[in-house]
């Protein structure tokens, strides 16, 4: 009987060994986890964390909002990016066309016409100022050196990239030709060379790029009125601002 009682005092003890073990290392085991987990909401954590997000997308930004008073070059951006809305096919050839306020056929044109089209929104004909101008003065403009005329032509001078450029360097604000983008500006006229008897001549639009300094340009250079990132694209031989004396700044 003696027996029988160290027995179960033994097998007590032994039982109450093992729990007091397994409680023990299960304590340990607990606190040892809650240590090396992350707190939600924390760098360690990648859900939410927006560094290591990779379900995270931006919105791109296509158009720059106007915070300022909109003045007439916001107004012109928006016409040259209006122009992008019709339908024309690229076409150089000379045509005869009436004066003043005269225009090629409407699904016809070609870089000159978007600028031309752009103005004549607001009233502002440049086939008769380029006209009136070089009727004054002929010796001004590259009109004889360029493509040997006469005297001037109604039909042609006013879409002739190089006479734009003259007219606009005499009557408009000749600005810098840099290569920071921050410098050309909604309704900033520019010309380029793209090679050495291809002048070209855009619109610059507020609409951005992947550049959040660079804006696109409206032109046409043979797939009729787009809206490009080719500000940069080729070498710029003019950097211009034109509002005609008439036009007020739009309100």
């Amino acid at each position: 009987m003696q027996y029988v009682k160290k027995l179960l005092f033994g097998l007590v003890i032994i039982i109450l060994t093992l729990f007091l073990v397994s409680w023990w290392m299960y304590h340990n085991r607990n606190q040892h986890t809650t240590e090396q987990l992350p707190e939600l909401g924390t760098k360690s954590d990648t859900i939410g964390n927006t560094d290591n997000d990779t379900n995270k997308t931006e919105k791109p930004e296509t158009l720059n909002p106007i915070t300022h008073k909109r003045t007439f070059f916001d107004e012109l951006s928006d016409a040259a990016i209006e122009r992008t809305m019709h339908k024309v096919v690229y076409d150089p050839k000379y045509v005869t066309i009436k004066y003043p306020m005269g225009d090629v056929p409407a699904n016809t044109g070609v870089c000159t016409d978007v600028v031309i089209r752009s103005y004549r929104k607001f009233g502002i004909d440049l086939q008769q100022l380029v006209h009136e101008d070089i009727s004054k003065n002929f010796s001004q403009y590259p009109a004889k050196e360029k493509w040997g005329s006469k005297k001037p032509d109604t039909n042609i001078d006013h879409r002739r990239v190089y006479n734009l450029q003259t007219f606009f360097q005499r009557f408009g604000e000749s600005l810098a030709i840099t290569n920071n983008a921050k410098d050309y500006k909604p309704g900033d006229i520019v010309t380029w060379q793209i090679s050495p008897k291809f002048p070209h001549i855009g619109i610059v639009v507020n609409v951005g790029t992947d550049d959040p300094d660079r804006f696109m340009v409206v032109h046409n250079i043979g797939e009729g009125p787009k809206i490009d990132d080719i500000l940069f694209a080729f070498p710029i031989t003019g950097h211009y601002r034109y509002q005609n004396n008439q036009v007020a700044a739009v309100k």
